[in-house]
Parts: C-alpha cells; sequence; structure tokens
C-alpha cells in the first residue's frame, strides 16, 4: 500500500507530527502510531489458492462466449442462459461466478485453453 510508505516517508523523513499526518490522512493517530510501529512497509494478504466450481466448465464457456462475440445484439445469449446451459452439463455452483466470468473481452477468451 502506498499510503503506508507515504506516512512512513512523512514521519521519518519529513519530521511531520503524529496529529498532522492524521490531519491529512483522515485515520485516526492510533492508526499511525500502529503503521509507524509495524515493521512491514507493504502488508502482505495470503490469498489461498483454490479451485473454482467453474474450471471444469471453463472451456466450454468461453467456447461459447468465442461464438456469441460473432453474433449481433439481439441473437446474443445472456449470462442468464449460460448458466442455465452449464447447470444442465451439470455445473453445481453459482450463477455469479459465471457473471464474473464473462462476458470477457476477446483477447483473454482466445487465450484460454483446456487445463488452464
Amino acid at each position: 500500500m502506498a499510503l503506508l510508505s507515504v506516512i512512513r516517508r512523512w514521519h521519518f523523513r519529513d519530521h511531520l507530527p503524529i496529529r498532522e499526518i492524521a490531519r491529512r490522512t483522515g485515520l485516526s493517530r492510533n492508526t499511525i502510531r500502529k503503521y509507524l510501529r509495524s515493521e512491514t512497509i507493504d502488508p502482505r494478504f495470503k490469498v489461498p489458492d483454490r479451485p473454482s466450481k467453474l474450471d471444469p466448465f471453463a472451456e466450454h464457456l468461453a467456447a461459447w462466449l468465442r461464438r456469441d462475440m460473432g453474433r449481433s445484439r439481439k441473437q446474443k445469449r445472456t449470462i442468464k442462459q449460460f448458466h442455465a446451459d452449464l447447470v444442465s452439463l451439470g455445473y453445481e455452483g453459482s450463477y455469479n461466478r459465471v457473471a464474473a466470468f464473462g462476458p470477457c473481452p476477446v483477447k483473454w477468451c482466445n487465450s484460454v485453453t483446456v487445463g488452464a
């Protein structure tokens, strides 16, 4: 986060008091103190690497989206229709995962391969 480095620079290099830093950033003085005491400059958050329920169906969905890109607006299928088709294939995930997958840009849909 750039905010932590700005806070540390203002305090250690520019010698601004904590109260002034709190006024400029809108953070509380306790938060500023906590950031200054911490050893890390940028906090790192672990993101678990877990497979999605959509992964086995990603190739089907990408192929459908590629095929729909060549169609006119009125002939294109909706994400709801894609979700219904995936459910008929055995997909047990939510509609939101399918909606997050598409519609996708041409270069991304063309880069999806089996097993990716």
